[in-house]
């Protein structure tokens, strides 16, 4: 990305915080606690390098949060000892979600150097970010503030969240409503780009007999799925264990996932109908030739969808532990 349209983001990111009277800041932590963007960075290496899909799941456990309540972090509790509040991981929309854990790992050494201070709604964020740049993505400089909410909503989780069914009129709303514009609705989606697909989200694409269900999927393609998931499609599927790759690069955050979705091996319902829709192709068939283009677009995107909803100043709390409010 030449330094230009670096600029042009940056106006476009600043503006955007402006508008909607954010309190997070770049230099939020300067005095409190300097270092914890260094301290967040070392202590996910060790989990990255064990664990390579581990990359792919914090990415998708900070979207999954930031759709419910906003980044509140409110993904990471555990249920209430009372039993009143049902936790957002309750939900069948949140299937497959992993790496909590990994939160509440960083957070207690940031605590250790840095007590009180730092939210874990910033320290999702962060691991999301480096998730990105450590699978080759783009390096994307966030604001700081968040605080933790001190509430979470299994109902809202079930309705905020989309389903592995998900077109895209439904898909794109639920962007524009975080801020986003069409090129960088296309642009978070291409997230997709890391880590797997549980078969469990695609069997109903795979069994249809409607060629408007499978969208442009290419006749090796679907075969090789169903090989893949072949157990769930005989209605064999126990233990949700099998899943394929999202695209050819699932290690990698690259346009591999635009590349593929035109060339007919969309993994998900919404992969193959973006790549057809007339709104959505044109930009599909861009990113799929212009990586740079696309991560200038995913860095605009992400960060908008990492500022949406936040609570800041005197709202929410710093948790000490992150599955838990005390």
């Amino acid at each position: 990305m030449d330094i230009r349209n670096s600029f042009v983001v940056f106006l476009s990111i600043f503006s955007f915080l402006g508008i909607n009277g954010s309190e997070l800041s770049y230099h939020f932590y300067e005095k409190s606690c300097p270092q914890v963007e260094s301290i967040v960075r070392t202590a996910l290496a060790p989990i990255f390098l064990t664990d390579p899909t581990s990359p792919a799941a914090l990415l998708r456990l900070m979207f999954h949060d930031c759709q419910v309540q906003g980044c509140d972090a409110s993904i990471l509790l555990d249920e209430s000892s009372n039993g009143e509040m049902v936790p957002e991981m309750a939900s069948s929309k949140n299937f497959g979600i992993r790496n909590r854990e990994s939160i509440g790992v960083v957070k207690s050494m940031v605590e250790a150097e840095c007590p009180g201070q730092v939210s874990c709604a910033d320290i999702l964020v962060l691991a999301a970010r480096e998730a990105v740049s450590v699978s080759g993505g783009p390096q994307i400089r966030v604001p700081l503030g968040r605080r933790d909410s001190i509430t979470m909503s299994y109902k809202l989780a079930e309705a905020s969240l989309p389903s592995p069914n998900t077109r895209v009129d439904a898909m794109l709303h639920l962007f524009t409503i975080k801020g986003m514009n069409l090129e960088e609705s296309v642009a978070i989606l291409g997230a997709h780009t890391l880590g797997i697909t549980h078969c469990l989200s695609i069997l109903n694409r795979l069994k249809s007999h409607e060629s408007s269900n499978k969208g442009e999927m290419s006749s090796d393609f679907e075969k090789l799925l169903k090989l893949s998931c072949k157990n769930g499609l005989g209605g064999s599927l126990s233990n949700n264990s099998t899943f394929v790759g999202n695209d050819l690069t699932v290690f990698v955050f690259d346009n591999q996932y635009y590349r593929d979705a035109i060339a007919g091996r969309g993994v998900l319902q919404i992969d193959a109908d973006m790549s057809m829709d007339p709104q959505t192709a044109p930009i599909m068939a861009r990113f799929a030739i212009d990586e740079d283009g696309f991560f200038q677009t995913f860095t605009s995107a992400f960060m908008k969808l990492s500022s949406s909803g936040v609570l800041t100043g005197n709202e929410g709390v710093i948790r000490k532990r992150c599955n838990e409010v005390v």
